[in-house]
């Protein structure tokens, strides 16, 4: 059996030229899939918004804290995803000082779509987000995926049960 790939997608993203000079010397890159994860062995997480606090409060601060016990299990990064743009994602990631995990802006739920975890928030008028899930990606291979119990449009809440740090790093010390 062939194992289930990532989907391709178009990650917007924006990164520093301090030869652009000024308060935002940022200028857009556009990343592929393969770019985040070819030859790679990548952890990604998904949460359903920047700001909200499950995701800030919780889940991303995990994977900040337990990065290296990631990386020392032979993991080449470790990568937070959201349905949210590259804007909100580096102010997410600097108002939480977030040093180790990469953000990643799916400012158009590309990525989300593809992988069947596009969900519907308008009950919270947040409208199209990413279910919370976490997944081991080795070379574009998915090798295991963790998604929280009860994918639906319109929770009211997602708690972080089973996608958690704690829960990747007991999986990758079980392999």
């Amino acid at each position: 059996m062939t194992p289930q790939r990532v989907p391709e997608a178009i990650f917007h993203t924006r990164v520093r030229n301090d030869a652009i000079g000024g308060p935002n010397p940022f200028e857009w890159k556009d990343l592929t899939s393969a770019d985040v994860f070819g030859g790679r062995r990548v952890v990604l997480f998904a949460v359903p918004g920047a700001f909200t606090p499950a995701c800030s409060d919780s889940h991303l601060p995990g994977y900040e804290r337990l990065h290296d016990a990631l990386t020392a299990r032979g993991v080449d990064a470790v990568v937070c995803l959201s349905v949210n743009d590259a804007f909100v994602m580096h102010q997410w990631a600097l108002s939480r000082d977030i040093r180790k995990v990469t953000v990643l802006p799916d400012g158009n739920g590309e990525f989300t779509r593809k992988m069947g975890m596009l969900v519907e928030r308008t009950g919270q008028g947040m409208g199209m987000r990413s279910w919370r899930y976490s997944m081991l990606a080795e070379d574009g291979a998915i090798a295991a995926l963790f998604a929280e119990p009860g994918f639906r449009d319109n929770p009211p809440g997602v708690p972080v049960e089973r996608s958690g740090a704690e829960t990747m790093l007991d999986y990758l010390g079980s392999r």
